[in-house]
């Protein structure tokens, strides 16, 4: 049942709305950038991140090892991967069957194999969602910002007009919500910085257009009316002078935006039918297409996500097999196609790909073999059933993940996992300060980039200690 509120009800809720949000940075100090610039050479403008959320097996996808077909009565211990193997664009180089369309273009970037998950107790998905997309482990004393809002607040928009920071395909009624929005936030940064959140791209023009029927006058005095409720509410109250202007400055984009004849790029039914129906695999292939038209008009950072909901999509804590194979359909042709096509339009050069989930996942491991965790997954020690044929527990100790453009090395592959198990990093494990410091490198955003909060330093990594790789880049 559709829920409409009353302009009593709808006065209370958005003054509640405007109070938290408020609440989301230290109320009583003012931002004070203790950033240096060192001119750093940025060899990339904007990033697009695929995220895999739910825990992508590295075994399964981009790192398969030996396969086992199903049988009934076969050892669970046996189960390295579950699809063949096949190759790639680069020679030596295979991928796990069902991912043809990225094998043939993966010379077009770097293939990395040994990415290290933290080590975060009972595994989460949502702790370690945090930690990736922010770089700190939770639980902090203040709201962390994502990593795009880092970027967005250092480099500023590319286009005044589209926001700098979209999120494409993630819901908050589903499942961990709370721990969802936790991340999804720029934190101490300001409003302004926050994402831009589209939860599904086929409603993406509804994102930035008034509701139906709303004439403009309506519309105008219903953002007068907004102004009103920040200066009464607790925000305009006890909040420091940075965040009043952040937030009036977020409300100033999203309504310049309504506006706008860029306001187009959101709306994927532009696209010409054949385009539209190669990403058309679902809501993450579709989001890799609107991706596209976003950067190509001028977004700095983009994260289409194939939505983390407990025990979906990813999340395969049973039928990993049957469910893999499902995943590999939505994802396959429309990354290839995203890649091309920024090929083609000349922004590859620089916007930097990135394909990654948050771990990985085995058949008998949780965690990583010298630290092992609770089970969360009953796996038999003989398979009789499809449903216990794949990979199911949560894998921290080798990822997977796939970098494009932007000064990424071409035709490369980094790190190495074990053959047998624990197929875990044996070669250059690399964790996520190290992720994110090249990606700030490639930028052009320096090293030592922090604010002072609650009197001391905070760095877009912790304590500032993030190095770049880099072998990642193809100019160091």
């Amino acid at each position: 049942m559709e829920k409409y509120w009353d302009r009593r009800g709808f006065l209370k809720q958005s003054a509640a709305a405007v109070a938290t949000m408020g609440m989301a940075s230290p109320i009583s100090s003012l931002l004070s950038s203790c950033s240096t610039k060192n001119g750093l050479p940025a060899t990339a403008d904007s990033v697009i991140l695929l995220f895999m959320a739910g825990g992508m097996a590295h075994t399964e996808t981009f790192d398969p090892k030996k396969y086992t077909p199903f049988s009934k009565g076969m050892q669970s211990d046996a189960v390295l991967s579950t699809f063949k193997s096949l190759p790639t664009a680069l020679d030596g180089i295979h991928f796990s069957e069902g991912l043809e369309s990225i094998g043939g273009i993966i010379d077009k970037g770097t293939l990395l194999r040994s990415y290290v998950a933290a080590d975060l107790g009972h595994i989460l998905h949502t702790r370690h969602q945090y930690h990736f997309h922010t770089c700190y482990e939770p639980p902090q004393s203040v709201t962390v910002p994502h990593m795009g809002s880092w970027i967005s607040k250092e480099l500023g928009p590319l286009n005044k007009v589209i926001p700098s920071f979209i999120n494409i395909g993630q819901r908050f009624e589903v499942g961990e919500g709370e721990e969802l929005k936790a991340f999804h936030s720029a934190g101490f940064l300001g409003s302004e910085h926050g994402p831009f959140l589209i939860p599904d791209p086929t409603s993406g023009l509804d994102s930035v257009r008034p509701p139906v029927g709303m004439s403009t006058k309506r519309f105008e005095s219903r953002n007068q009316l907004y102004n009103q409720l920040l200066n009464e509410s607790a925000m305009g109250e006890f909040g420091s002078d940075y965040q009043k202007e952040s937030l009036k400055r977020s409300m100033e984009q999203a309504y310049i935006l309504l506006n706008s004849p860029e306001a187009k790029a959101f709306d994927i039914n532009l696209e010409p039918k054949e385009s539209y129906d190669t990403y058309n695999t679902g809501k993450f292939g579709l989001g890799c297409l609107m991706a596209k038209r976003l950067v190509e008009e001028g977004a700095r950072f983009i994260t289409v996500t194939s939505e983390y909901e407990p025990f979906m999509n990813w999340d395969t804590h049973d039928n990993g097999h049957t469910r893999m194979a499902e995943m590999k359909k939505r994802i396959d042709a429309p990354i290839s196609q995203l890649i091309k096509d920024l090929e083609k339009s000349g922004k590859l050069d620089s916007t930097i790909v990135i394909v990654a989930s948050e771990f990985s996942r085995d058949m008998l491991t949780e965690g990583r073999p010298d630290l092992k965790v609770k089970d969360q997954v009953k796996v038999p020690d003989i398979i009789n059933d499809m449903k216990n044929y794949g990979m199911h527990r949560h894998f921290t100790d080798g990822c997977s993940m796939l970098l494009f453009g932007g000064g990424i090395k071409k035709g490369h592959v980094y790190g190495k996992t074990a053959d047998e198990r624990p197929c875990k990093s044996i070669e250059k494990p690399i964790r996520i300060d190290r992720i994110h410091q090249t990606l700030y490198h490639a930028l052009g955003i320096s090293p030592d980039t922090n604010y002072e909060i609650e009197q001391r330093p905070f760095y877009t990594t912790p304590d500032g200690k993030g190095l770049a790789e880099l072998d990642l880049l193809a100019k160091g």
